[in-house]
């Protein structure tokens, strides 16, 4: 049997949580004087009433311990909970053209995907700016808490590796667990707002250091903006948002370290440091083929800087609609849009450490068949890879070829171009927002799309989010059975 108590219990604490962020933008627009205050304050008191009902109606009489079973289906079942609530301010607000436009937007939001289908940003009120900003900045350290706690439990895509190095490395710091959490939640708040205060002081008014605050730190990339980043035209602004679409990409337990005294935590860790020098890499080859294209220098620098970091990190932020600057920049970024940041933070994407392992594991079969007689274990970071996670992240690879080879069928279905169709499944699959083209392309929405292929990319955001197995399994009907 499963026990469903814990699992209602938990969601309703989101939703309680989840109510009371609806209260932040209810205050701004009451304060603005915007009619949607009203709407916000009916969404948060029907939120909160169900939150609060099903919390105390479920609230477990002692310790509870959870089964692999209940574990996968409260991870599921709170994200799509949680995505249906938060989609009531944008119903209720009339932001949005349909209850399907709705959904897609808050689930966009949660799962720190950036893909919109709001046009006119620059006119849109004040609270349903904000409100969209902290739908990503709360999925993304939930995303964070995943990476610590649940995938691992669920020994998905090679994430128990990643957590027996936390591990190791954490506890002559922190000994327990919660210190550690405790330790990130905090480090997460302070990078956020020493974020905001940046961008304020760089020139963007107060709600849009909020707004981009809160996103820059989730590698959301919601804007106030259709025009994204490229709105502001400011070099320090791009620079600012940068550094802390690097940081929010890099396992945030490093940074934990750094503030406890310890500076040489990043490039200590492999994977960090082979990240570093991926964006290296990546920003001096789009720069130098935009400058063989009679770019200026500085100009090159800089755009591709800003861009190749925004799609690498999964954030989705734009300064230039990159679509214009030929084929090869084209598929270049298609590529880094597989790529991802670090495991351990709120980017999306495939992630380095499971590209570490897979070569690793190649590498190794590859000196097998040279040298049959030969012992060639793969290792990481000098340790030898179990089977079991070479066999996990080999599954995750697979998951997400055979995922993404559906997704893009189905758009086809709905007779959307090749480039679209490509671009729309990779957006939503490594939840970075932009696509590719007129239709979804930087300078586009996703609002034009057929509702049916919506709810095809609502499906790719979870399933790339809950990291394919644990939103899968619950189709797989031997999973029900006790």
């Amino acid at each position: 049997m499963i026990a469903l108590q814990p699992i209602f219990f938990t969601i309703g604490f989101f939703l309680t949580a989840l109510a009371g962020m609806m209260i932040i933008p209810t205050a701004t627009d009451w304060v603005q004087g915007d009619y949607n205050w009203q709407p916000f304050a009916i969404s948060a008191l029907m939120t909160g009433f169900i939150g609060l009902l099903m919390t105390f109606s479920s609230r477990p009489s002692g310790p509870t311990t959870l089964t692999i079973r209940e574990t996968f289906i409260l991870t599921a079942a709170t994200w799509l909970v949680v995505s249906l609530f938060a989609a009531i301010p944008f119903v209720l607000t009339n932001t949005t053209g349909s209850h399907t436009d709705s959904f897609f937007e808050a689930i966009s939001g949660l799962t720190t995907t950036g893909a919109t289908v709001i046009r006119g940003l620059d006119f849109t009120s004040p609270g349903i700016l904000l409100w969209r900003a902290l739908l990503q900045w709360f999925g993304g350290i939930g995303i964070i808490v995943m990476a610590f706690t649940v995938m691992p439990l669920l020994k998905i895509g090679g994430m128990q590796l990643f957590r027996s190095e936390f591990s190791d490395r954490s506890e002559k710091v922190m000994p327990r667990v919660s210190q550690i959490a405790s330790a990130i939640v905090l480090t997460y708040v302070f990078l956020t707002m020493l974020c905001t205060g940046l961008l304020y002081a760089a020139g963007m008014d107060f709600l849009e250091a909020v707004c981009h605050g809160f996103t820059t730190m989730a590698t959301g990339g919601f804007s106030t903006s259709d025009a994204s980043i490229g709105y502001f035209n400011s070099p320090i602004i791009e620079c600012i948002i940068m550094v802390f679409m690097f940081i929010s990409a890099t396992t945030l337990i490093l940074f934990v370290k750094m503030l406890q005294g310890r500076p040489q935590a990043v490039w200590n860790d492999s994977q960090a440091r082979l990240f570093i020098k991926v964006i290296i890499g990546c920003v001096a080859v789009m720069t130098l083929w935009r400058i063989s294209q009679q770019t200026p220098a500085i100009q090159a620098l800089r755009e591709s800087a800003f861009n190749i970091i925004s799609i690498i990190t999964t954030t989705g932020y734009t300064t230039a609609d990159y679509t214009f600057w030929g084929t090869f920049p084209l598929m270049f970024f298609f590529i880094l849009m597989m790529i991802g940041g670090c495991t351990g933070s709120t980017s999306g994407s495939i992630k380095i450490l499971r590209y570490q392992i897979m070569f690793a594991v190649a590498k190794s079969h590859i000196y097998q068949i040279r040298r049959p007689h030969g012992i060639f274990p793969p290792t990481y970071d000098g340790k030898p890879i179990p089977d079991t996670i070479s066999i996990s992240v080999f599954t995750f690879f697979a998951l997400y070829i055979v995922s993404f080879g559906l997704l893009v069928m189905g758009l086809g279905l709905y007779d959307l171009d090749v480039s679209t169709s490509l671009s729309a499944a990779a957006s939503a699959l490594n939840n970075i927002g932009p696509g590719f083209g007129p239709v979804i392309g930087p300078s586009s929405t996703f609002t034009s799309l057929p509702d049916g292929a919506k709810w095809m990319l609502m499906a790719g955001m979870l399933l790339g989010r809950l990291e394919y197995i644990t939103f899968l399994i619950l189709f797989v009907p031997s999973f029900w059975r006790d």
